[in-house]
């Protein structure tokens, strides 16, 4: 197997990777491909490639509409870097309620160095700020990093109230229980002093932080945005700022429009960067790929639904296809056409898209694999 390496990818992930692998940056016909932030929108898509592994949570680098149309599987590896993003949103909630930046900016122009220590104290006092506890923070998106930063924030002292409408039964377990969950953004937008997004920038989530939303904000509200620059209308932004509606802005994607701008603090997308985060996320990755190739299964995919199927032994066919009525049962009757008895067997769909698993101890030849792919609507055939 060949693994293309289109980042630099930290050695503990890569060494995931046996003897029967060829990883390297220099792979020409790869069949997997293992990605941080190189973009892969131009990239022709070789007739071997399976998959792909995103070493992070965000895939907008990445064709994921044109792989699935390829049958390719695009991972990704959500929560392999929630600790490092969490630890950078307290951060960030420090760097919004204490001018700490400016406050360091000014003590580097004092030049009486001999009392400077006597400057300082007549002037720190144009940078003091707030505390954190009793403040009523809003945490809008409640997944790994969310729901992390919800429980740290509570531990500060503060009010933690939280929204996401897609809230897993695994992420509502590993929430404190001092969380108040409400049923829109509208309710966080009006009684929170600190808003915090976790949500991914989607047709319905981006430039969802704009006019509407700060008009019902309350005056002087701070927001945190470590998730997508996409999330905030920039506009809309600098004209709260200006108002006064935003006291701070601090953002982990700085733009042309806010760098720079007052009362913003744009942080050069520093979230997921430790040398910690790099190595889960590489870890992660390598395990998916590794799982996916060599047994068939699919683990945190974002264009193919999760089907892991322990391998009872034999031979496993691996369907990639469409989700349409009637597909499945397509493919047993040509299983059974074939002489292809089913041992074990997996299924599941996600949007246009399915995926089955079949587990058999018969042999399957080319001639039959050929005639697996000629059903109407499946996308590709693997025999392992």
């Amino acid at each position: 197997m060949n693994i293309k390496l289109m980042n630099k990818i930290a050695k503990v992930g890569t060494d995931v990777f046996g003897a029967a692998y060829t990883v390297s940056d220099a792979v020409e016909a790869p069949d997997a491909i293992m990605v941080r932030s190189a973009k892969l929108h131009d990239m022709p898509i070789n007739p071997e490639l399976l998959a792909i592994a995103r070493c992070g949570a965000g895939v907008n680098n990445i064709p994921v509409e044109k792989c699935a149309e390829a049958g390719v599987v695009v991972f990704n590896t959500p929560g392999a870097n929630a600790n490092a993003v969490k630890e950078l949103a307290l951060c960030a909630l420090l760097l919004a309620s204490r001018d700490v930046i400016g406050g360091i900016e000014w003590a580097l122009t004092i030049e009486d160095k001999e009392n400077i220590a006597k400057e300082v104290e007549a002037g720190k006092g144009q940078f003091a700020g707030n505390e954190l506890s009793g403040k009523t923070i809003g945490v809008i998106g409640l997944g790994a990093i969310g729901g992390m930063v919800a429980n740290a924030a509570k531990s500060l002292g503060m009010k933690v109230i939280g929204y996401d409408p897609f809230l897993s039964v695994m992420g509502a377990l590993h929430l404190s229980r001092d969380v108040k969950l409400v049923d829109s953004y509208e309710e966080i937008f009006k009684s929170c002093d600190f808003i915090s997004l976790h949500v991914p920038a989607t047709k319905d989530t981006k430039g969802f932080i704009n006019e509407k939303a700060f008009s019902v904000m309350k005056d002087g509200v701070k927001i945190i945005n470590l998730a997508r620059a996409e999330l905030v209308n920039p506009d809309d932004m600098k004209a709260a700022i200006d108002a006064g509606k935003v006291a701070k802005y601090v953002v982990d994607f700085p733009s042309t429009e806010l760098v720079g701008y007052k009362n913003t603090i744009s942080i050069p997308h520093l979230g997921a960067s430790t040398a910690e985060s790099e190595d889960n996320c590489a870890v992660m990755a390598a395990h998916e790929l590794v799982d996916f190739l060599e047994n068939g299964n699919i683990v945190n995919s974002v264009n193919f639904p999760t089907v892991s199927v322990p391998h009872s032994g034999g031979t496993r066919i691996c369907f990639t296809h469409k989700n349409v009525p009637g597909i499945l049962a397509q493919i047993t009757t040509a299983l059974g056409e074939n002489g292809v008895n089913i041992e074990n067997m997996g299924n599941g769909s996600k949007g246009e898209y399915a995926y089955t698993i079949v587990d058999t101890v018969d042999t399957i030849t080319a001639a039959v694999v050929d005639k697996f792919n000629a059903i109407e609507n499946v996308i590709r055939v693997r025999v392992i």
